[in-house]
């Protein structure tokens, strides 16, 4: 047997939502752990972002396929024709095709974001001559870089969770679901590219500025232009406003009755109320590690650190909101 088949068949529950929910996310943490062993070696975070977004588009790839990867191995075993594989093109057509064009749109958006974060993240750190200050207290002890690369791990998992349950659900299921765009799936689109489009930009004038910077055409110390005039930190509104899109389109078919069913939960409020939790831990758990962990407070504390005392600054800061931009 191989080493497939073994994983295939320990992780074939009797709920289909956990036989491709519960695999996603061990995907994850294999990932995460085969790409730490070199980078603690070499003691380098050169590869940490571009693992992570990796590893957000393979546990995505997985989640959508993993289903049609069983019953080809199941019809394979049992010398049957094997099921051809899902038409991408047919879910978005709503023609069915063995998925359902809301797990083909989600699957996408989050594969957008990921490769281009992703990229932008290794262009800099390629510049930064491949150091990342974050590291600075972490990199030279093992424990504490591997604990890194297993809260990245973590932080794919939850934030993809809404995403992974919509692809969890059987396809038999989304045949029962109304074809129709809906509220939730208009109000996610809106959320999504806003927020996409949000973060793009706030990361195009910032990497933009410290180019210009470099070639000696400006000597500001701190950016206070365009969106950076709007929000002390654009680019992390933006990728909140992101994920509560996916979670809301993601939320709209969870709390109904096709997602519950397909979940495995009774429905009514407990179910509801699980459904839901499912879908907004994806951005409440972004906004924690941005607003309490490694997003803000490492901005704002190694900025008051070394401006804090220049009265341009004070005036930037206190006219300028943390967060939520004032136009």
């Amino acid at each position: 047997m191989t080493l497939l088949h073994t994983l295939l068949h320990a992780t074939n529950f009797s709920r289909p939502f956990l036989s491709t929910l519960v695999p996603s996310i061990g995907l994850a943490y294999t990932i995460q752990g085969l790409v730490a062993v070199p980078s603690i070696l070499a003691q380098t975070e050169r590869f940490y972002d571009l693992s992570g977004s990796l590893t957000y588009i393979s546990c995505t790839a997985l989640s959508l396929y993993l289903p049609t990867i069983r019953a080809r191995f199941a019809a394979a075993a049992a010398g049957s024709a094997k099921p051809a594989w899902p038409s991408i093109l047919a879910a978005l057509a709503g023609n069915g095709g063995g998925l359902n064009w809301r797990q083909v749109a989600l699957s996408a958006a989050v594969s957008v974001w990921a490769t281009r974060l992703g990229s932008y993240l290794f262009s800099r750190i390629s510049s930064d001559e491949g150091t990342d200050s974050r590291f600075d207290d972490i990199r030279s002890s093992p424990p504490k870089f591997l604990g890194a690369f297993f809260a990245q791990a973590t932080w794919v998992t939850l934030c993809l969770m809404p995403v992974l349950a919509i692809n969890a659900l059987p396809a038999s299921l989304f045949s029962t679901l109304p074809a129709a765009i809906g509220i939730t799936d208009i109000l996610g689109a809106l959320l999504f590219v806003g927020g996409f489009s949000f973060e793009v930009a706030a990361d195009r004038q910032k990497n933009k500025w410290v180019q210009e910077k470099k070639t000696k055409k400006h000597s500001e110390e701190f950016l206070t232009r365009g969106l950076w005039s709007k929000s002390r930190h654009p680019n992390y509104f933006g990728e909140v406003t992101l994920w509560t899109g996916i979670a809301c389109c993601a939320g709209g078919v969870l709390v109904s009755n096709v997602g519950q069913m397909g979940i495995g939960l009774a429905g009514g409020p407990l179910g509801i109320a699980a459904a839901l939790a499912m879908a907004g831990v994806s951005p409440a758990f972004v906004s924690l590690l941005l607003f309490k962990v490694s997003g803000i407070p490492l901005s704002e504390g190694k900025y008051d650190k070394r401006y804090g005392d220049r009265k341009d600054y004070q005036e930037w800061k206190k006219n300028t909101p943390m967060f939520f931009p004032k136009f």
